[in-house]
């Protein structure tokens, strides 16, 4: 029997990362996932994973702060010692994040700071420092958004950061492609999560704007985004490699 494959998800307590942890435990996988405050939910979270038979560790995170890192992979270390008898994973999602609402006119330096922190900094160096951990040949999965795309007034900043976390996959993929190691971008549409304070989930006028700019009709679900970031960790998705693939129903076609 094969030894089971291990997935570290950040930003997995709630929203899109707890599905996408959830999902990569139904193909398998164990799973350590990062939460910033919510320990309760990310007990929860690894609550349900180990009722599907699989290992799972939730560990604290600040993804937006570098300094921390060292820290925190020291934690990783030991996690995967003591919970998953190994000295390796094998796939980072790159998932945590915040949302900023605000016009690019209105944007203060402070609130750009804190989206390249949390969205192109915090991942880049999270990447860079996971390196020594991450087995040959696994995969990296960094989260983007539509935005990155096509435009919607007031997200400049947050979207900035999601076009260079694009380009910044196809570089890790070039360069980490010697170690057998893939990467590729998700890029979900509009979800109903408590994301932004519940923006698309709670505001009618502007779920009801963005379903109808969908080809099929709707803004998403979290479950229509978990089981393709577990899908680019299966063996079917080995060839996919620098892609950039948007789930978003077909927002703004």
């Amino acid at each position: 029997m094969s030894t089971p494959k291990i997935a570290l998800v950040t930003g997995g307590s709630r929203g899109l990362g707890k599905n996408m942890a959830l999902s990569l435990a139904h193909k398998g996988i164990d799973v350590i996932l990062t939460y910033h405050s919510q320990q309760a939910d990310a007990a929860t979270v690894v609550a349900e994973i180990m009722a599907l038979g699989r290992k799972a560790v939730a560990l604290q995170l600040d993804a937006a702060n570098v300094a921390s890192f060292t820290n925190f992979y020291a934690q990783v270390t030991a996690a995967l010692t003591d919970t998953f008898g190994t000295d390796k994973f094998d796939f980072l999602v790159n998932n945590a994040g915040t949302a900023l609402y605000a016009m690019f006119a209105d944007t203060t330096e402070a609130q750009f700071d804190d989206m390249v922190n949390i969205h192109l900094k915090g991942p880049f160096f999270l990447t860079q420092q996971a390196l020594p951990l991450l087995r040959d040949g696994g995969r990296i999965i960094n989260i983007s958004s539509g935005l990155a795309r096509f435009s919607n007034p007031g997200s400049s900043a947050y979207a900035s950061m999601k076009g260079a976390i694009e380009v910044l996959t196809r570089y890790q993929a070039k360069e980490l492609g010697a170690r057998g190691i893939a990467v590729n971008t998700v890029a979900p549409g509009a979800i109903e999560t408590d994301f932004g304070g519940g923006h698309v989930r709670d505001n009618k006028q502007v779920n009801d704007f963005l379903a109808a700019q969908t080809a099929l009709g709707r803004v998403g679900q979290p479950e229509d985004i978990g089981g393709v970031v577990a899908f680019l960790c299966t063996d079917e998705a080995r060839w996919v490699n620098a892609q950039r693939l948007e789930a978003s129903g077909g927002m703004f076609i």
